[in-house]
């Protein structure tokens, strides 16, 4: 049994929580479920988790909240659930940092196909693509704290990131004088296949220059590999390390 992948399913309903436990545990997975943020939170100091399944529509803190912080905290896979299916409320489920996005209802063996399919995804990042856990960076007179996912320039002037931009810079300051091509970056920012409205790796890396200051025609911080990708060039100390 500890060699099976454990999910966390996070939902308000009961029905929807033991429908979807029975399923998994028959399908060769130990789950469990609880209906809400605080039960999530007790969960996970308890026990170790391979992928969470939170739905969107909580009571309380909603999902793409315990989305974000959970992102904010870890590389646990995620995969959001909701009855809300337009394009814009799944991008937004994305931008907080989800894996993948179903809609309700949906045909429980798709459920489980996209499950192994962002399980297969987060473990086929090489292992050299895999960073420790620090509290901040410093680079080129900036700092970026990891912990409050605050950015702050070289005179002390805090500058806002957009949740894509925070993820992005920290994939960046954590892999430094590393070519990334796009498809890793796409693996590492968002963990799944590319979709037509994710043809957007080359827009968030110019708009985080923009945040950086750093212009592409002379890029002093990140640099386009022609052909390849990008890569961060400047040195990079990161510091408050945990275990």
């Amino acid at each position: 049994m500890d060699t099976l992948d454990h999910l966390l399913v996070v939902d308000d309903d009961r029905d929807i929580r033991e429908l979807l436990t029975d399923y998994l545990t028959r399908n060769g997975f130990r789950a469990t479920a609880v209906a809400d943020g605080r039960a999530m939170r007790e969960a996970l100091a308890a026990h170790a988790f391979d992928l969470v399944i939170l739905d969107v529509m909580l009571p309380g803190e909603d999902g793409l909240t315990l989305c974000r912080e959970l992102r904010a905290r870890s590389n646990l896979p995620i995969l959001m659930l909701t009855a809300r299916g337009d394009d814009l409320d799944r991008i937004v489920g994305l931008e907080m940092g989800a894996d993948d996005y179903l809609p309700k209802p949906f045909n429980p063996r798709e459920l489980l196909a996209r499950i192994k399919a962002v399980l297969r995804r987060a473990r086929a990042l090489p292992d050299n693509l895999s960073a420790p856990s620090h509290s901040y960076a410093r680079f080129d007179g900036w700092e970026l704290n990891f912990d409050t996912r605050t950015l702050t320039d070289p005179a002390g002037v805090a500058v806002e990131l957009s949740g894509a931009e925070f993820r992005l810079l920290k994939i960046f300051v954590e892999r430094p004088h590393r070519v990334l091509n796009r498809d890793q970056l796409m693996d590492l920012l968002h963990g799944r296949d590319t979709e037509p409205f994710d043809r957007s790796i080359d827009v968030q890396v110019s708009r985080l220059r923009q945040r950086l200051g750093d212009d592409a025609r002379e890029a002093r911080l990140i640099k386009t590999v022609r052909g390849e990708g990008y890569v961060f060039t400047a040195p990079v100390s990161l510091a408050g390390e945990t275990a």
